[in-house]
């Protein structure tokens, strides 16, 4: 077939196209749709671009989805240079720009929205150019990529861009089973190769064996081994020679530990390893010629140390012109964003950095600061940038080297190795294509790290694609407007997720035969025990179903035992939640301590509220609201302090005169404090330890029957397993219907959609409510909705709502000690009754068996007020601090815009004009500073 439009196409490009994306493209042309999935910097989005351009000469239009705003913003400044201002429109959320244009640049959250909303702008549509559609298997947000994929009208072809997935036959088979025919193009090849190397104290030695196919570098691997196993020589001559690790490390500009040789005159073992410093590390980069660089560090501390590291050294890498054109450009960059606050942003040494040529960029910065780092870095005025792996997933920023110090990472819950995706992922940014010949991926040795684990890694080039889909509420309204009910469930049904359920049966049932092995094989080894050890029993009885049974016994008195202990820490909270709530002003009370009582005046009442916390000052001179979560035994009131009005009011600042006051008056201090909890005893307990006890197996000799038990109790787990794994074969293939028919029946039972006809004609309808629900896109859409309509928001300004709010957008990342509070009492009010609607939800939630919705956190209420309420950033970040929130700068723009995304939301749906009123004046109120800078 011809490709004539292909044909003008490649006459606008300075360079030929690769195989793969001639073979895209006239895929394209031809009308197909195309999943292209080859590694970063190999040029996929090529094919996207011809989708783009093919649009555009037929007089229809093309979408080009991106998962990160940022994506988005350099995108649609690369097509505007190519197709010019008036052909091409932005839209991410905060910035929208010619969105009537026959091509636009969005998130892909956008067109989700605009598929439900059955938007004028998808009429005329031929082409979505969806860029890394891998984040299809995003925790979070992969859910919107396959709404976007099932719900797009058929007509429409869409250009997936990947990276290389192991799983790409089963992602493109699922493709054109949902979309039609669709072309599969994969490849491998980097048009600029990736060498692969390891710094070894100050030398880079190549990872792998010249031509050998793969097979770690022998001297290499001799190296290590001798340092690993601590030749004692080596130590002494380095020593004698000045080369040893006290000297080294001084170096590095740190100071060393005590590395004092031992009387053998070498350095003791455990202190022989020191890693170079980070300057050391750029210099012998530059040496080999491998800058520009981006070190990989796994923490937002991390990047932020090494660029203070390189601050402090003498280093620069930039010329005297280079450092005025850098200035230059920073200052351009940040203008508008108030003096106070840049001083707070430490912005004077963050300018000095860049001018010297080195930076950090991690999501903990303000995002102007980190777009200048960006538009540095491209310009190739930035040399060495330090990042955490959230640069690896987006933005076009590629270096010639690659530095990774660690291979190992915190992924939320536990520090674990990387996978070879991930190593794909972060070592894909080395070699400029049209600048470098070669990229190089360095990797730094440490202690235990093994040549052929790095090897393996380095060797894999491919990750598994999992769905992450599943149905949530706003989805849920959404596709019984658009579908109808039945027709919704057909549509689910055609999801990835479950296409790789059903496909994954045969997995499972592969797991449940070696279960089922394993329980024979546990079940044969204690049949044998028991003829050795088990005294004789009834011929009637079995004696491992006897055995089996007390086993079962004893793990429910356990699990009966777990319980009472839980309720009597109940009844405990419930006992200080109801003297909190009596505490008056001047109460002097005595709180458990470690080893004696603290005592503690209250500076302010209690709240009527299911968590009362007053606000006391203690003898030491703390001040702050305490909460029942935090008291175990509860407090004793002992006496009565007289405050002023002074110290009622602020009774932070006036600490020191209650520290005063304890000083002079006397106060009887208990000298010790118990609580008895007044729960009631759990009979069940007794029951269960009288049945253990007259149970046959209780009277076996105990040492026999302990070894027994202990090989029945591993019998008993893995029988669990086994049905465990049983059940869940049984609900594979239809768990997304079963989930979406429950979803449907608690927005019934809560009159979001209302049922008509009766028996199998019965069908739901979407109501008023239910309309409201359907534009409210958050992780707690309902919960908003249940606010909303419950009018629990209706009474606040601007700035108590966007506090309020926030409770619905903000995650905490890092507690802090603080505790949340407001700034009103209304606000106080409208946030507990949020919480009160929450709990509520989880347990109807819990009724209707799914998943449970987000606790609402309240960490940056606090904060966003005095945002809004027009208070200095520096005040906010406190204020957010004290509320238990440690924020970066970074992070207070996000949960600020995060914010103003709902309030959006709100002002959409509220039911009176006077809360849409306020939501939009709260977006205003917050969008000033640096919030409204550099989105």
């Amino acid at each position: 077939m011809n490709h004539p439009h292909l044909e003008e196409f490649r006459a606008t490009l300075s360079h030929p196209l690769d195989d793969f994306q001639v073979a895209g493209c006239e895929a394209v042309e031809d009308g197909h749709g195309v999943l292209v999935c080859a590694p970063t910097g190999a040029g996929k989005t090529i094919v996207g671009e011809f989708a783009v351009s093919l649009a555009l000469s037929q007089g229809t239009k093309c979408f080009y989805t991106t998962p990160i705003k940022a994506l988005s913003n350099q995108k649609y400044h690369d097509l505007v240079a190519e197709h010019g201002e008036q052909a091409v429109g932005l839209l991410t959320g905060d910035v929208s720009i010619n969105g009537g244009a026959d091509i636009v640049v969005m998130t892909t959250e956008v067109l989700r929205n605009m598929i439900y909303a059955d938007s004028s702008a998808l009429h005329r549509l031929s082409h979505v150019v969806m860029d890394e559609i891998h984040f299809l298997a995003d925790a979070s947000r992969g859910a919107v990529w396959e709404e976007v994929i099932l719900n797009l009208d058929e007509s429409v072809s869409i250009i997936g861009l990947s990276a290389t997935v192991s799983n790409s036959e089963e992602f493109g088979d699922w493709l054109s089973t949902v979309r039609g025919d669709t072309k599969i193009i994969v490849t491998e090849h980097r048009p600029v190769p990736l060498d692969q190397w390891m710094l070894l104290g100050r030398k880079i030695f190549p990872l792998f064996e010249p031509s050998s196919g793969g097979q770690v570098n022998s001297e290499l691997a001799r190296r290590i081994a001798r340092l690993e196993a601590g030749s004692a020589d080596e130590g002494r001559d380095d020593y004698k020679s000045g080369k040893g690790f006290r000297a080294r490390a001084r170096h590095n500009g740190r100071e060393p530990r005590d590395d004092r040789p031992s009387r053998s005159g070498a350095p003791r073992p455990q202190d022989r390893y020191h890693p170079l410093g980070r300057p050391e590390v750029l210099k012998i980069l530059q040496g080999q010629n491998m800058l520009p660089a981006i070190t990989f560090i796994f923490s937002r501390a991390g990047c932020d140390g090494a660029l203070y590291q390189c601050l402090r050294s003498r280093m620069t890498l930039t010329s005297e012109e280079e450092a005025e054109e850098i200035k230059a450009i920073v200052d351009a960059g940040v203008e508008g964003i108030p003096e106070d606050d840049l001083q707070i942003l430490n912005f004077r040494q963050w300018r000095q950095a860049l001018s010297r040529g080195f930076a950090a960029h991690h999501a903990g910065m303000l995002p102007a600061f980190r777009h200048i780092v960006e538009d540095l870095f491209v310009k190739g005025l930035v040399r060495a940038v330090f990042a955490t792996e959230t640069l690896a997933l987006g933005i076009n920023m590629p270096a010639r080297t690659v530095v990774l110090e660690k291979l190992i990472k915190f992924n939320g819950e536990a520090h674990v190795d990387l996978t070879p995706g991930q190593y794909t992922q972060l070592t894909g940014r080395a070699g400029r294509r049209g600048i470098d010949t070669i990229g190089n991926a360095v990797v730094m040795w440490a202690p235990a790290m093994d040549p052929r684990q790095v090897a393996g890694l380095a060797s894999t080039r491919t990750y598994p694609l999992i769905s992450t889909f599943e149905p949530g509420y706003n989805m849920a309204i959404n596709l019984l407007g658009m579908l109808g009910y039945q027709d919704s469930l057909r549509l689910l049904e055609k999801s990835f997720a479950q296409f790789q359920a059903d496909d994954s049966v045969v997995e499972e049932s592969r797991q449940i035969e070696r279960a089922e092995h394993r329980v024979n094989d546990l079940r044969g080894q204690l049949d044998e025990l028991l003829r050795l050890l088990a005294p004789p029993v009834p011929d009637d009885d079995d004696a491992t179903d006897m055995l089996l049974d007390y086993i079962d016994l004893r793990r429910e008195l356990t699990e009966e035992e777990r319980k009472s202990n839980e309720a009597k820490s109940h009844e405990r909270s419930k006992e200080v939640v109801k003297i909190l709530g009596k505490l008056q002003v001047g109460d002097v009370i005595a709180l458990a301590g470690k080893k004696h009582p603290t005592l503690a005046v209250v500076a302010t009442p209690a709240n009527q509220t299911a968590d009362p916390r007053p606000w006391i000052t203690t003898e030491t001179g703390w001040s702050g609201r305490i909460d029942a979560s935090g008291i175990q035994n509860p407090p004793i009131v002992i006496g009565h302090m007289k405050l002023p009005r002074s110290v009622q009011k602020n009774p932070r600042r006036n600490a020191k005169f209650v520290q005063d006051q304890f000083r002079r008056q006397h106060f009887d201090r208990p000298k010790r404090m118990k609580v008895k909890p007044r729960s009631r005893p759990n009979p069940q307990v007794g029951v269960l330890r009288d049945a253990i006890r007259l149970h046959p197996v209780h009277e076996w000799p105990a040492t026999d029957r302990e070894q027994l038990a202990a090989l029945a109790q591993k019998l008993a787990r893995r029988e669990r397993d086994l049905k465990k794994l049983t059940t869940a074969v049984e609900r594979a293939t239809d768990t997304l219907g079963k989930t979406f028919e429950r979803i449907v029946d608690l927005l019934a039972q809560m009159d979001y959609v209302e049922f008509e006809g009766v028996g199998e004609d019965r069908t739901p309808v979407i109501t008023d409510e239910g309309e409201r629900l359907a534009l409210i896109h958050n992780e707690c859409d309902l919960l908003v909705a249940q606010c909303l309509k419950r009018r629990v928001w209706d009474d606040l300004d601007p700035a108590e709502l966007a506090g309020v709010v926030s409770m619905c957008s903000f995650e905490n990342r890092k507690e802090t000690s603080g505790a949340p509070d407001a700034a009103t009492d209304r606000m106080a009010d409208a946030m507990n009754a949020t919480l009160r609607i929450h709990e509520e939800l989880t347990t109807d939630e819990r009724l209707h068996n799914l998943p449970l919705t987000r606790q609402p956190e309240a960490g940056f209420a606090l904060a966003l007020h005095q945002w809004a309420a027009g208070a200095p950033l520096g005040y906010c970040m406190s204020a957010a601090a004290e509320s238990g929130a440690e924020l970066t700068p970074g992070d207070f723009v996000r949960q600020c815009r995060q914010a103003i995304d709902l309030l959006q939301q709100v002002a959409k749906t509220a039911y009176t004009d006077e809360v849409k009123a306020n939501a939009r004046r709260a977006v205003d109120a917050i969008q000033r500073g640096v919030v409204a800078i550099g989105a």
